[in-house]
């Protein structure tokens, strides 16, 4: 079965039906479109509570501010008589555009409080320049030896919703509780996805609020963001260890069906990637030219249909090689590969960011890796 039509034990139905539906006593799992993205959906929980002003929402993820994903957002909080104006606070997991933006813009409806990491702060402020992303991006694609990917990149409109990007009211920082009506939520920050990835944790329902840190039927993008560094699959097998410790919880996760056991899916994600570091090393040689990202990436295979790489298309592609890049910077870590990066990366970097001027950011020398 695809992912796209997984059932989600809360609604017996596939898990991107429109609904709320009950996922725990005073939690609701709302799917919301993603139109044009192989993903379908996002869920957005809805955790009930009550104020001064009588009911209130919490929702963890905001969705993509789409026309669609507002009417399906007010369709279902209609479901439980409830509206956008009983939303108070949203917690989001991370800066991506289907879990922010829509956050964000009902903030300017609602007068609702947007709390988001701290690690996303450079990410948000790069996204709000528009043109930025796209010269950070296409310097990590050169880097990585995809130039003409790099080149297409930089080619492609620049993003003039810049008013998607508004700062959260709140920064998140650390570990800490969150009390949400008399609810405590431990917020645990899970880089590796994004830099201010965080998961928040029920332990007294037996519930995992997870983003897209740890999802039940795919693996997240790692590599590719605006602030895109160099250590981000590190960060993420460090996060995964770091939920593993929790107590087992429910995954209640941003993309797919519920799930019964957080543990199960993240000894499964930690084993997948450690395959995957075995087969990124395959490809390369002692001595030699040495291989760039996307050298071995084109020798893997990709999705769950074992795809050539070369049948991707440009998008999935450049996540293909970013994620290839992070593979073999674990590699490098652990002392089983080594690596040539001139200093054309960091001046095209710099400048992308807008840090010094001019340079090109597509003309820098690949990194090359070599086995150790």
């Amino acid at each position: 079965m695809s992912t796209a039509d997984a059932i989600s034990p809360d609604s017996d139905r596939p898990w991107a039906t429109p609904g709320a539906w009950p996922v725990a006593p005073g939690v609701h799992r709302i799917p919301l479109p993603l139109p044009n993205d192989g993903l379908r959906a996002v869920n957005v929980y809805a955790v009930e509570t009550a104020d001064d002003r009588g009911r209130s929402l919490t929702l963890v993820d905001g969705g993509w501010a789409i026309d669609e994903s507002r009417e399906a957002l007010e369709k279902a909080l209609a479901t439980i008589d409830a509206g956008v104006g009983d939303i108070r606070r949203f917690l989001v997991t991370h800066v991506h555009r289907d879990h922010y933006s829509q956050a964000v813009a009902l903030r300017r409806a609602t007068g609702a409080e947007v709390a988001l990491g701290r690690g996303e702060e450079t990410s948000l402020r790069l996204a709000a320049e528009g043109d930025a992303v796209r010269r950070v991006m296409a310097a990590h694609l050169a880097d990585a030896g995809s130039v003409r990917t790099a080149e297409a990149w930089l080619a492609a409109p620049a993003d003039d919703e810049a008013e998607t990007w508004g700062l959260p009211d709140t920064w998140i920082e650390g570990d800490v509780p969150i009390a949400v009506g008399d609810r405590r939520l431990d917020a645990v920050h899970t880089p590796g996805h994004t830099a201010g990835h965080y998961v928040f944790a029920d332990a007294a329902a037996g519930l995992l609020f997870a983003g897209d840190h740890v999802l039940p039927t795919i693996t997240p993008s790692i590599g590719f963001e605006p602030d895109t560094r160099l250590g981000a699959l590190a960060d993420f097998m460090g996060s995964l260890a770091k939920v593993r410790a929790l107590p087992d919880l429910r995954l209640l996760p941003a993309h797919g069906p519920v799930t019964g056991s957080a543990h199960a899916r993240v000894d499964e994600l930690l084993a997948h990637h450690e395959a995957r570091l075995e087969q990124s090393l395959a490809p390369l040689e002692v001595g030699g030219a040495g291989a760039t990202a996307e050298d071995v990436a084109s020798h893997l295979t990709w999705t769950r249909h074992e795809r050539a790489w070369s049948s991707l298309d440009r998008f999935n592609a450049a996540l293909a090689v970013m994620e290839t890049r992070a593979h073999l910077e674990v590699l490098v870590a652990r002392g089983q590969a080594v690596v040539e990066r001139d200093q054309g990366f960091a001046d095209a970097i710099g400048a992308a960011a807008g840090s010094l001027p001019g340079s090109d950011p597509v003309s820098g020398v690949p990194a090359r890796y070599r086995r150790a």
